[in-house]
């Protein structure tokens, strides 16, 4: 089941905050809570400047951290597929497990009840009060498996 992508409203958020948002901020923030995909700093800085072509790297960090620090975003490094990449996205209204293909790259987004139960059952058990949860999980996705079944299959019924 994959998650739901129930984002939190970032600029409306930070402006109840009083957080000053420059054009530069707010070409960073739609771009994050728009984005389709999970995105690392180059990737937000070249979409975020198609809306403000001014914006420099160090607004990207700083908007970031002040993003992390005010707990809005959370930062993933998705079992380092592509390197030393951190990768950044809106925090959803429900906690969810990435699941990362090692053989495509894929990154997708699973939650589920059970899910939920262990993070109350850590809670219970621990009397710990869970404020973030992070779990990558690697593997090969669905449409890689059946992939490499065709093609064993074909395989086998050449030989």
């Amino acid at each position: 089941m994959n998650a739901p992508r129930q984002r939190r409203a970032l600029l409306e958020e930070l402006t109840m905050q009083g957080v000053r948002l420059t054009p530069q901020r707010r070409a960073l923030i739609d771009t994050l809570q728009e984005a389709e995909r999970h995105l690392d700093a180059n990737s937000l800085l070249e979409l975020a400047r198609q809306r403000e072509p001014n914006l420099n790297r160090a607004t990207v960090y700083r908007t970031l951290e002040l993003l992390k620090k005010m707990r809005m975003i959370d930062e993933l490094d998705l079992l380092h597929l592509e390197g030393e990449k951190h990768f950044y996205e809106v925090r959803s209204s429900r906690d969810h497990v990435h699941l990362a293909c090692f053989h495509c790259g894929r990154i997708e987004e699973f939650s589920s009840p059970l899910f939920d139960e262990l993070k109350a059952e850590i809670t219970t058990q621990n009397g710990f009060g869970i404020r973030v949860v992070r779990l990558e999980v690697g593997g090969v996705c669905g449409a890689c498996s059946m992939a490499r079944e065709e093609t064993n299959t074909d395989t086998a019924a050449g030989h």
